[in-house]
């Protein structure tokens, strides 16, 4: 790796230009990673200009540097008695404030550079719950759709053989993410435990019958739509009534989905890989009902529910076209691109609250700020109520305690309100009437890492 360069000794207003040269320099080839470090050198970048105390100790160049990356091979056998080998990585990327925490993912498409994206995300993220976890990410490239329960099974115990020697209670404790629900942490933790001789909390997104935390398969959907409340509150609007238009159809999209219904508003969309439902009546319970049925239980297609429930079903597009007040990307990076931030802009919609991980480009970002009747939340702020949920889980984990779900959700609120305040703290212009939703949750995750890098000296 090339030494980094220290862009912050003097004023030059290309501190932003030199950082990320340096960045890509020593990253090529990592378009995703490259995308989610501007993101926040663009806010932080004139923030530190103007804080001496955070222009030494190369502070972001050292944040932007996993700790460490793991990666080894997971050979297991299928149904047929095949042998199958796919990569796995583990990217613990900042413990400051508290061991490392983030999700696995499983898909056939992951790569080192998304893995330091959500890594990188990930620390920002768990800083703004205010919780004391670290940010870390990691997952193969395997596919589990179309794999019988067993193979899964073999999968999991495979990569838990050698993820175990880098995970633990204090330590590093994943969780699940795209590909990896329920049952993935089910297999994935009856292999720690066989392997350590531990029932310990070092993993989270576990069953509620062996130490998982109710409301943690709800936790990122309700978070995005509290979120969401708030950014209303503040400027004197109900979210009951509104056009609500979500991509996704897993456990986020579906779950903000049913906190939408439940205060009112009309959910108009849902969509997957192949294409998107939509109709302008809105989502009923025994809608959403279907939609749990054959996507989470049938494992089925969103073609398929349009189906069941007479919807519309356009085949390869994505909802963004749909006239709506409030839009909630809850699918996957990049889904969002600057012509869909047009037309949602064009269309009149009002909220733009991330519920994946980075689901704009960053000419849609640009779109979205510059627009004066829009607001918009990054994810790192608005979907940070399942790493909540999961630090709370943890929390259980160490009291050996069950939690009420009515406990859980009011631990969930009270920290999305916290997040939504440290945004508004540190985004707000000069005179308070407007908030930059991606500068505050920039610089309030830049301050918490910061204050805790600065006072254990550097390393």
């Amino acid at each position: 790796m090339n030494e980094s360069q220290n862009c912050f000794s003097s004023a030059d207003t290309n501190n932003l230009d030199c950082f990320m040269q340096g960045l890509i320099r020593r990253n090529p080839h990592q378009d995703e990673f490259h995308q989610a470090v501007h993101e926040v050198a663009e806010d932080v970048i004139p923030f530190v200009a103007d804080n001496q105390r955070y222009q030494s100790e190369m502070l972001l160049e050292r944040m932007t540097e996993p700790d460490q990356i793991v990666s080894f091979r997971v050979s297991w056998v299928d149904d047929d008695g095949n042998t199958h080998v796919n990569r796995a990585w583990r990217a613990q990327f900042n413990n400051a404030i508290g061991p490392y925490k983030g999700g696995l993912r499983f898909d056939p498409d992951l790569n080192e550079s998304i893995l330091k994206f959500l890594g990188f995300e990930q620390c920002f993220k768990n800083a703004l719950t205010g919780l004391p976890i670290g940010g870390a990410k990691g997952g193969a490239n395997f596919n589990p759709k179309g794999r019988s329960d067993k193979e899964v099974m073999r999968f999991c115990q495979a990569l838990m053989n050698s993820l175990v020697h880098y995970i633990g209670q204090n330590r590093d404790i994943p969780a699940g993410d795209i590909g990896v629900g329920a049952r993935e942490i089910g297999y994935l933790f009856g292999q720690y435990r066989r392997l350590t001789h531990e029932f310990v909390g070092a993993l989270t997104g576990k069953g509620v019958s062996f130490g998982g935390s109710e409301l943690r398969i709800e936790a990122t959907g309700f978070g995005v739509v509290y979120f969401v409340r708030h950014m209303l509150d503040r400027i004197d609007a109900d979210i009951e009534g509104l056009k609500v238009a979500i991509s996704g159809s897993g456990n986020v999209a579906n779950h903000a989905a049913q906190k939408c219904i439940e205060l009112g508003a009309k959910v108009i969309t849902l969509s997957d890989s192949g294409g998107t439902m939509h109709s302008s009546k809105g989502l009923s319970e025994d809608d959403l009902a279907q939609v749990f049925k054959i996507k989470t239980e049938q494992r089925g297609t969103i073609e398929e529910v349009a189906d069941a429930i007479d919807w519309a079903y356009s085949k390869g597009k994505n909802p963004w076209s749909a006239e709506c007040d409030i839009a909630l990307p809850c699918a996957t990076q990049n889904e969002l691109d600057g012509n869909d931030a047009k037309t949602l802009i064009k269309n009149g919609c009002r909220i733009v609250a991330e519920g994946a991980n980075m689901p704009s480009t960053a000419e849609a970002v640009a779109q979205f700020q510059d627009c004066k009747k829009l607001l918009y939340a990054p994810g790192k702020a608005a979907n940070a109520g399942g790493v909540a949920v999961s630090g709370l889980e943890r929390s259980q984990n160490a009291e050996h305690r069950y939690w009420s779900m009515e406990r859980v959700d009011k631990e969930l609120r009270g920290i999305m309100a916290d997040i939504h305040q440290r945004c508004v703290e540190h985004g707000s212009d000069s005179d308070g009437t407007s908030v930059n939703y991606r500068k505050g949750a920039n610089v309030a995750g830049f301050l918490k890492l910061a204050d805790a890098m600065l006072s254990q000296g550097t390393v």
